[in-house]
């Protein structure tokens, strides 16, 4: 079964997911690290979550599925996802898909953590 190498650490009471690898492109291996984001919501009670892609070159489709899912997740305990670090190529799936007006994108980890404190300037 493949493994996608997720690092995970709290920022200001966010809890930043890191993918380690450079590619998302297996089935199990996605499949595995929605379930582990979503274990990591459940167990933590973390209602603020950014996933930063900055070290991600490629990724297949099934990552939208994957993210979908953690969003009906983490809503229903009132939660928010922001993603950041996405390449511009990247990021033109998410465009193509419409899920650009499902998910709020940040430049870098810092703009996103920020995004959650009302009385940051994101």
């Amino acid at each position: 079964m493949a493994h996608v190498s997720l690092m995970m650490q709290t920022v200001s009471g966010v809890a930043v997911v890191d993918f380690g690898g450079s590619t998302l492109l297996e089935g199990s291996a996605i499949e595995a690290a929605g379930r582990q984001i979503c274990k990591l919501v459940d167990e933590q009670a973390h209602r603020k979550l950014v996933l930063d892609f900055s070290n991600i070159k490629l990724l297949s489709s099934n990552v939208l599925g994957m993210l979908v899912k953690v969003q009906k997740h983490i809503a229903l305990i009132k939660g928010r996802i922001a993603i950041c670090g996405l390449r511009p190529e990247l990021k033109k799936i998410f465009t193509i898909t419409r899920l650009d007006r499902t998910f709020d994108f940040y430049d870098n980890e810092r703009q996103a953590v920020a995004s959650f404190d009302p009385l940051s300037p994101a």
